[in-house]
């Protein structure tokens, strides 16, 4: 049982393997916050909570009562209205105007499992005892609105859940204007916040500053979760560092517009939020209809960072992601769009392909340009059947010509977008995004399909099915290349405009749903222009993503690192692009650039068929090294080491699920002169067993290894790596 009540002290704990999570019902029906962190075996805290006057600018709802305020009281669903002056989670507009809500405790329940989340990506369970379930009921009888707060406490996957319901008891509509999934009070505001930012081919670098008075947040308004922001925040201990120190980790499986917020009040108190953007948000709500908020993840770690993000990793590989790719270990592929762009031919990208075979690769993947009239990005999208003067004996004949060669085939949509130089544009001009009478803003010479539209959805559906049924395709990249504006649906009243985006996130799930399940034997990986879209609610879908359209080695070394904080390595789509690089004009050694791609999914972006044979030779030893390691890559332990935020070097390892094999990688991003010596010291190895070296002589100690460390940059030259191996004894 990972969930206790105590009815005596009506106080609620919640436990998972290193953290509790408690809070309790006032006598006013009031739910207060009471302590989030390191696991406690107590189960009446409730002298935690601390009754105090305060000031008489802390407004005092209960009048007999000058204890309680709203304005200091740490709460469990704080709503707007009622005396506390932070933001709220939760605020609805009724019929007469008002927005005031108050919410009192009614029942609550404990069931054993994890129950599904209706049209949204959630975690799950596979076996009811993995996890246990808190639904707390209440109730605001003015409003006609119950609320349910929906906690799961996940005990060895040490993590918690949290999502809120709203259901209209009433008989007359009420308008949510805010719906945020979680809030959690903390008692201090010594804290560092950490963020994931960046911009396209800059994605998710570590930003970590001191909270202090205030609002501090992230968000996005561009109908994607971003490739400016990312769906997680963390809270750390001031002292935090990889291995030690407190840190709360906070990440919405969502995939649409969404906020992640710290205030820090008058009393020096944090209030941590998360969830839906409220930003241009509504949502009305009749009467008997029901508003369910995506999910949010909650992990506390009093071993530092690494510990975090080992749990995140555990979780979204074993109990986010889903299908019979989930546990496979993923093929190496080759892509042909450095190579080719849109200008091939079926004889070009066959040679492609058995270039690939012929040096091991495992599957190639056709991008963009294969259907419409598509020879650059200016039309097609939407128009998803072969182009016959491409491929004038069809996809099928092609697919067939590279399968024989021994090699799987994946293709790439984009089933999101429409052009308007499309048939389906001409026919459908409705059918994107867009407000009467106002320009249609295009990005990258396309608009955005309506996705909240039951008829477009069903479209997509048969379009793509129809394709990837009319060939033996295992493989499909699912991109999105541009943001949403011009929010707006033809079918959608006035009144209901404003719940187009998230309506647009249900209708894509649906059709993912829908077409993922109808394809189980295909490996999908999501994509929006790179890694515009790399969050949990697209990991539930799809269980890899392309990481970033940037291919560049060096850039690549913190787009990894600081997609690793959240995000498991078998998520992360990794390739070899040709040099100067595409995106920075960077040259650095197919070594590097190799070992920095192997440290995910691995494969190539580049023309097989211009290497030279010292280069194939090469490629041949990368590929045949990666399949001996890849296991460990994709669903081993993986310990940063060095950060390349804070300096010119970058390193990680990898230790296998049976602790037996260890992987390490050392980059070095310029050479200094006369550098000292730098030893770097593992982690995650037994102390009392020995490691033999794999590709040289020599057998250490784990101790040794961990606390000695390895020598390592002894070599001259800018942009270089080395790779070490391990074999447990």
């Amino acid at each position: 049982m990972a969930i206790f009540y105590n009815e005596e002290k009506q106080l609620f704990h919640l436990q998972t393997k290193s953290s509790s999570y408690i809070f309790h019902t006032l006598p006013t029906g009031h739910l207060t916050q009471l302590y989030y962190g390191k696991k406690l075996r107590d189960n009446d805290l409730s002298w935690l909570h601390v009754r105090q006057e305060r000031a008489s600018f802390s407004p005092n709802p209960v009048p007999e009562d000058r204890t309680i305020s709203f304005d200091t009281l740490p709460q469990e669903y704080p709503v707007y209205g009622t005396s506390d002056f932070r933001h709220p989670a939760f605020q609805l507009r009724q019929v007469n105007g008002s927005t005031v809500t108050e919410f009192l405790y009614k029942s609550h329940q404990i069931v054993s499992g994890k129950p599904a989340l209706s049209g949204l990506p959630a975690t799950y369970t596979e076996q009811d005892s993995e996890a246990d379930t808190l639904i707390v009921e209440l109730e605001d009888s003015i409003a006609g609105i119950r609320l349910e707060l929906t906690y799961t406490a996940f005990h060895e996957y040490d993590a918690l859940t949290r999502s809120a319901r709203i259901i209209n008891t009433g008989n007359a509509p009420s308008e949510i204007v805010r719906a945020l999934s979680a809030s959690i009070d903390f008692p201090h505001a010594n804290y560092e916040w950490l963020q994931l930012s960046g911009a396209w081919i800059r994605e998710r670098h570590i930003v970590r500053k001191p909270l202090t008075f205030g609002n501090q947040s992230v968000e996005s308004r561009r109908g994607s979760s971003s490739h400016q922001q990312n769906p997680f925040a963390a809270l750390l201990s001031p002292n935090a560092t990889e291995d030690t120190g407190e840190v709360y980790g906070f990440s919405l499986v969502y995939s649409g517009n969404f906020i992640a917020q710290a205030e820090v009040d008058q009393f020096a108190t944090t209030r941590l939020s998360l969830g839906i953007n409220p930003f241009e948000f509504g949502w009305i709500l009749e009467p008997g209809e029901s508003f369910q908020t995506p999910e949010v993840v909650m992990v506390y770690s009093d071993k530092g960072l690494g510990s975090m993000s080992h749990t995140f990793h555990k979780l979204y590989r074993e109990r986010l992601a889903r299908g019979q790719h989930r546990d496979q270990e993923r093929p190496i592929l080759v892509n042909n769009w450095e190579a080719t762009y849109f200008d091939f031919t079926a004889d070009k990208i066959e040679n492609i392909a058995r270039a690939g075979k012929e040096l091991g690769i495992e599957l190639f993947v056709l991008d963009d340009g294969w259907f419409g009239h598509r020879d650059s990005d200016n039309s097609s999208l939407g128009d998803w059947f072969v182009d016959k003067n491409k491929l004038p004996e069809g996809l099928d004949n092609l697919v067939h010509r590279v399968t024989e060669t021994g090699m799987q085939f994946g293709l790439w949509f984009e089933p999101e977008m429409i052009s308007p130089d499309s048939e389906l544009y001409r026919n459908h001009p409705d059918w994107c995004l867009h407000i009467p009478e106002r320009r249609r803003t295009e990005g990258r010479q396309q608009l955005v399909l309506d996705m909240s539209r039951k008829d477009v959805q069903d479209e997509i559906v048969r379009m793509v099915s129809d394709i990837l049924a009319s060939a033996p395709i295992t493989y499909v990249k699912w991109d999105m290349n541009r943001n949403m504006t011009e929010i707006g649906s033809a079918l959608l009243p006035p009144e209901r405009q404003k719940e187009t985006p998230h309506r647009y996130m249900l209708g894509l799930y649906d059709v993912m749903e829908r077409i993922t399940s109808r394809f189980p034997h295909i490996l999908f990986e999501s994509c929006s222009g790179g890694g515009g879209r790399f969050d949990p609610g697209m990991l539930y879908y799809m269980p890899q993503t392309w990481t970033s359209d940037n291919t560049d080695a060096v850039s690549r070394m913190k787009i990894q690192y600081g997609t690793s904080l959240v995000y498991p390595i078998s998520s992360m789509g990794s390739h070899i692009s040709a040099v100067p690089n595409h995106q920075v004009g960077r040259s650095t050694s197919l070594e590097t650039r190799g070992h920095v791609a192997m440290s995910g999914n691995f494969g190539y972006e580049l023309d097989l068929t211009l290497f030279e044979e010292n280069d194939k030779q090469t490629v041949q030893e990368q590929v045949a090294l990666y399949k001996e390691i890849r296991k460990t890559v994709q669903f081993g332990v993986f310990h940063r080491l060095l950060n390349p935020f804070e300096g010119n070097e970058a390193a990680w390892m990898f230790v296998s699920p049976d602790g037996e094999d260890v992987v390490v990688f050392y980059f070095r991003v310029l050479s200094e002169p006369n550098a000292p010596l730098q030893r770097l010291k593992l982690k995650g190895l037994n102390p009392e067993r020995d490691y033999a070296a794999v590709d040289g002589e020599g057998v250490y100690s784990g101790d040794a290894l961990m606390y000695a460390g390895i020598s390592v940059g002894n070599k001259i030259g800018d942009y270089h790596s080395e790779m070490y191996r391990y074999k447990r004894i």
